[in-house]
C-alpha cells in the first residue's frame, strides 16, 4: 500500500481494463505479468544460449504462485491467465474460449518464439507456492526463464534461471514489479492525493468533477478530449453488452459447485411484477447478477474496480441508460466521478481483494457506483462525495471468502448488493443537507485501510475462512 506518486497520476484507462474474467487480481494482472515477461526475454533476446543443442539447451518459462494466486489460482483461472500471457495474450486481445481450451489438458507443451529459439510453456510448469510469504503484496508470482538439461519433464526444484522476475498483481489487475517504478507519464494539471484536496481544487477551479478528471486525463496520457471520450464509450459499451449477455444465458457456470445462473430468470420474473419500486430493484439485481455471472464465467467484462466486482457499475449504467432514460453524455461524465473515487481508494487503501478484503472490490464498486448515479443525475460535487460515501461506509470490513476459490458465491450475489447500496446511497445524500453530513470519503477510506491491515489473512481471498470453511463444514 506504498504511495509511490505526489499526486495521482493513474489514468483512467488503466482502472478501466477489459479482458476476460473472472479476477483481475488472479487473471487479468498475472496475464500482463507473464506478458511482460515474454516482452523483457525478447529485448534479452541476445543472451539466450542459442547455440546450446536440444535437449540439453531446451528452454521453458517456470512459475511460482504464492500468496492468494496460491491458495485460490485455480478457482480464479490464474495458470490458465499465465500461460495465455507467456504465449503472446494480453487480456484486451484474449478470447475467452482460449482460456477454457488451456486448462483442458495441464501437461500439453507450448511453444513461443523468442529471438531464434523456441521457449516451452505448459499448466504443468506453474507450482502454487507458500500461501504465507514475506513479499510485499500477497498476489506474488515469480517468473523464471531455465534451460532444461533433460526430456524427464518438469521438477518440483527447477533451475538456475537465466532470467527472473518477482511480479505483484495489486488490484484492480495493476501489476508491479521488484524495482518497479512508475511509467514516465505528463504530469497532471490539478494535483490531488485525497478527497479534501480534491474537494479544494474543484472550489478554487470552479470546475466540475469530470472536467477535472478530463484535463488530467489529457495530461497524463497526452490523448485529446475526443479520443478520452469515445474511448469511455467504448467501455460503456462492453459493460452495457456484459449485462445483456448474461440475461441472454442460463444453466450452470463452470467450476464444481454447480451454481447455476439466476439473472436471466430474476429479469423476467421483475418484469411482472406489479410494484414500480419492486420491479426497479430486481431489475437491477439482475443487472449486476447478470455481469458478475459473465465474468464467472471467464466472459469479457471492464474492471470496475476490479473483475469480482465488475456487475456494480454495469448495473447502474444500464438502469440509467434503459430505465432511467439518461443521456449518454451524462453517463460518460458520470463515469469520470466514479473514476475519481476508485482513484482515492487505490492510492489510500487498496482495490484487492488479497489485501483488504472485498470492502476494496465491492465496496470500491459501489463507491464509484453511487458516486457515478449522483454526477450523472447532476448533483453537487458535495453530494457526490457523500454518496459514494455512504456506499463504501457499509461495506466495511467486508471479507473476501469465495467458496472453492471460484467467484461465485458469494461473489455474485454481493455485487447485486452493492449495486442496491450504491443507488440508496445516492438517495440518501440527494435528500439529505450535504453540509450536515459527518463523515468524509477520505476518513472511510482511511478505515478501510485499518480494517485491511488488521484483517486476518484468511478473509483476504485465500479461501480459509468464512463463508468458504463454513459452507463446506456445515
Amino acid at each position: 500500500m506504498s504511495v509511490t506518486a505526489d499526486y495521482i497520476e493513474t489514468s483512467v484507462f488503466d482502472l478501466f481494463k477489459s479482458g476476460p474474467g473472472p479476477s483481475s487480481s488472479h487473471t487479468i494482472g498475472p496475464m500482463k505479468a507473464a506478458h511482460d515477461f515474454l516482452l523483457l526475454c525478447r529485448d534479452e533476446a541476445g543472451m539466450l544460449p542459442a547455440s546450446c543443442p536440444v535437449p540439453e539447451g531446451r528452454l521453458a518459462f517456470h512459475v511460482r504462485l504464492f500468496g492468494s494466486l496460491s491458495a485460490t489460482g485455480e478457482g480464479h483461472g490464474t495458470d490458465a491467465a499465465v500461460l495465455a500471457g507467456l504465449l503472446g495474450h494480453e487480456p484486451s486481445q484474449c478470447p475467452p474460449d482460449f482460456l477454457r481450451n488451456l486448462q483442458e489438458d495441464r501437461h500439453r507443451e507450448h511453444t513461443v518464439l523468442t529471438g531464434a529459439r523456441e521457449i516451452r510453456a505448459s499448466l504443468s510448469r506453474i507450482m502454487h507456492d507458500s500461501v504465507t510469504h514475506h513479499f510485499p503484496y500477497s498476489n506474488t508470482l515469480i517468473i523464471s526463464l531455465v534451460q532444461e538439461q533433460d526430456q524427464s519433464g518438469p521438477s518440483t526444484v527447477p533451475p538456475s534461471p537465466l532470467l527472473e522476475r518477482e511480479y505483484y498483481s495489486v488490484g484492480g489487475g495493476f501489476i508491479q514489479w521488484k524495482g518497479w517504478t512508475p511509467p514516465d507519464r505528463g504530469k497532471p494539471v490539478h494535483g490531488y492525493r485525497n478527497m479534501r484536496q480534491l474537494r479544494e481544487v474543484l472550489r478554487v477551479t470552479g470546475l466540475a468533477i469530470h472536467e477535472l478528471m478530463l484535463e488530467n486525463e489529457m495530461a497524463i496520457t497526452g490523448m485529446g478530449r475526443s479520443a478520452i471520450l469515445e474511448q469511455l464509450d467504448a467501455l460503456m459499451e462492453i459493460m452495457i453488452a456484459s449485462v445483456r449477455r448474461g440475461l441472454e444465458h442460463d444453466g450452470a457456470l463452470p467450476g464444481t459447485l454447480g451454481v447455476q445462473r439466476k439473472a436471466a430468470a430474476l429479469y423476467e420474473r421483475a418484469r411482472a411484477m406489479p410494484l414500480r419500486s419492486d420491479r426497479f430493484m430486481a431489475q437491477l439485481n439482475a443487472y449486476a447478477m447478470a455481469t458478475a455471472e459473465e465474468n464467472a464465467a471467464g466472459g469479457v467484462i471492464v474492471t470496475a474496480p476490479t473483475c469480482g466486482a465488475s456487475g456494480v457499475m454495469p448495473a447502474l449504467l444500464y438502469a440509467l441508460r434503459h430505465d432511467l432514460a439518461v443521456g449518454e453524455r451524462a453517463l460518460r461524465e458520470g463515469m469520470l466521478a466514479a473514476a475519481a473515487v476508485a482513484f482515492l481508494a487505490k492510492r489510500n487503501a487498496a482495490i484487492a481483494g488479497a489485501e483488504v478484503g472485498c470492502q476494496g472490490e465491492v465496496g470500491v464498486g459501489s463507491a464509484m457506483a453511487a458516486a457515478l448515479v449522483a454526477h450523472a443525475r447532476g448533483s453537487s460535487a458535495a453530494t457526490v462525495e457523500n454518496a459514494a460515501e455512504i456506499a463504501l461506509e457499509h461495506h466495511l470490513g467486508l471479507t473476501c471468502d469465495p467458496v472453492g476459490g471460484y467467484v461465485q458465491i458469494p461473489c455474485i450475489e454481493r455485487n447485486a448488493m452493492g449495486a442496491l447500496k450504491a443507488y440508496n446511497a445516492y438517495l440518501i445524500a440527494s435528500t439529505e443537507n450535504p453540509w450536515h453530513h459527518r463523515v468524509t470519503l477520505d476518513s472511510v477510506i482511511a478505515a478501510m485501510a485499518e480494517t485491511g491491515r488488521e484483517m486476518n489473512a484468511k478473509f483476504k481471498e485465500t479461501s480459509l475462512g468464512g463463508l468458504a470453511v463454513s459452507m463446506v463444514n456445515c
